[in-house]
């Protein structure tokens, strides 16, 4: 079935949610400036606020040119234009990459959640996503390339034209006369993208006329698979009790290979933190199998690690850091800073010291709190009932009157002291 531009955007509006922005991302080049050109008479026809984003990474010199050409763009328009000036950071990652992660940076901070980002990839970029993934031996989430529609951070991404390829986009442009940059970046090899593009694409293109719509609709082939997956992952970390953080080994075990592979990487998802690399995974399951009353084990990776202990799999952003020096003078009130997070706790004196003057420091060894009804108790024995995991337990703050140890923070207080949220 053959869907005409205008189709596709006007169904992308009609899905739109009243009260909220449009926001087309505009970089100044073919795809993007069509995109805003047919966009615009469909919004107003629809009484929808439509507003583009041009994002400057300053990386050439032709980066002027472009964001004059939006401005100019935008005027002919009569459509409102963010312009973000952003810092390209490589921090051990391409430029692709860097400036993927800059932008994206500039859409969360001139978007609302709720408002919806219009992005202009298209078939081919879509098919070249999906060889790249292939090429660096990607999964199935990586294979699955991008997703005509998604959330993040509560910013709705839509992509209308991913069905539709890059000569039908230039057809049109030069049809309704729209004109746009060139970068000039984009004919250099040394990025893969550019290399995929020119020297592997055409003769694809030779040998399989339809090539380009057929990996994109692989890709959509496997969206579908992961979204599968997702739903069957998500079954499992319900039967594993719910957090994504402590998985019960007993149930991990249970599954085969590659679900609790799956599950592991789901897991790793709903809290925010990168999945391992293969041989941190193969690594992770060997000790997993391995896991014992007596041992520790834990598996590092970048932004994130995993450690086992008491029959469950903790997964945990890395620990930072601490000072095992570190004190502080604190008045019990809310919040409670150290360097390594804030405590939204606050604590109360027994009458007698109702003028205290707390001083709160880290567990040496040796520590005990006397509590109501149970006398002194070690605090060494207090923490292993509580369950509190060991890599935790020389982080918490314990909060001093004089010589007393008064509270234990998030934790437990000594006779007379009251601890509360």
């Amino acid at each position: 079935m053959q869907h005409s531009l205008e189709d596709l955007v006007d169904n992308a509006l009609a899905r739109h949610v009243s009260g909220r922005v449009v926001l087309v991302a505009l970089s100044g080049g073919l795809d993007s400036c069509l995109l805003l050109n047919v966009t615009v008479p469909l919004a107003r026809r629809r009484g929808i606020e439509l507003r583009a984003i041009h994002v400057n990474h300053g990386l050439q010199a032709a980066a002027r040119d472009f964001e004059s050409h939006c401005r100019e763009l935008c005027n002919a328009l009569a459509v409102s234009l963010t312009v973000a000036q952003v810092q390209v950071e490589l921090q051990g990652q391409g430029l692709e990459a860097a400036a993927r992660d800059a932008r994206y940076r500039a859409f969360a901070e001139h978007l609302s959640a709720g408002d919806h980002l219009w992005l202009a990839q298209h078939a081919d970029d879509q098919a070249e996503t999906f060889l790249l993934a292939a090429l660096r031996g990607s999964g199935v989430r990586g294979l699955a390339g991008m997703p005509s529609r998604r959330e993040w951070r509560g910013i709705q991404i839509e992509r209308p034209w991913l069905i539709i390829s890059r000569s039908t986009l230039t057809q049109e442009a030069a049809r309704r006369g729209v004109t746009w940059c060139e970068d000039p970046t984009n004919e250099d090899l040394v990025f893969d993208r550019n290399y995929l593009r020119h020297r592997l694409m055409p003769p694809l293109r030779d040998r399989w006329s339809t090539a380009v719509e057929s990996l994109a609709r692989s890709a959509v082939w496997l969206q579908e698979s992961d979204g599968l997956m997702t739903e069957l992952a998500a079954i499992d970390l319900a039967a594993a009790g719910g957090d994504p953080g402590r998985l019960p080994l007993s149930t991990l075990m249970a599954l085969s290979g590659p679900r609790r592979r799956l599950l592991i990487r789901h897991a790793l998802e709903r809290l925010g933190l990168p999945s391992p690399p293969a041989a941190r995974l193969i690594e992770l399951e060997r000790q997993l199998a391995e896991a014992g009353a007596d041992r520790l084990p834990a598996i590092l990776w970048p932004g994130a690690e995993a450690r086992i202990w008491r029959d469950h799999l903790h997964l945990l952003a890395p620990l930072s850091a601490v000072d095992p020096a570190w004190q502080t003078i604190w008045e019990g009130h809310a919040p409670l800073a150290t360097p390594w997070g804030v405590y939204p706790f606050e604590l109360r004196p027994p009458p007698e010291a109702a003028t205290a003057r707390l001083r709160v420091g880290l567990r040496r060894g040796g520590e005990s709190l006397r509590l109501a009804g149970r006398g002194r108790r070690d605090l060494k024995r207090l923490l292993q009932e509580a369950g509190v995991p060991p890599w935790q337990r020389d982080r918490l703050p314990l909060v001093w009157f004089g010589e007393e140890l008064v509270a234990v923070i998030g934790l437990v207080s000594a006779e007379g002291w009251c601890q509360t949220r």
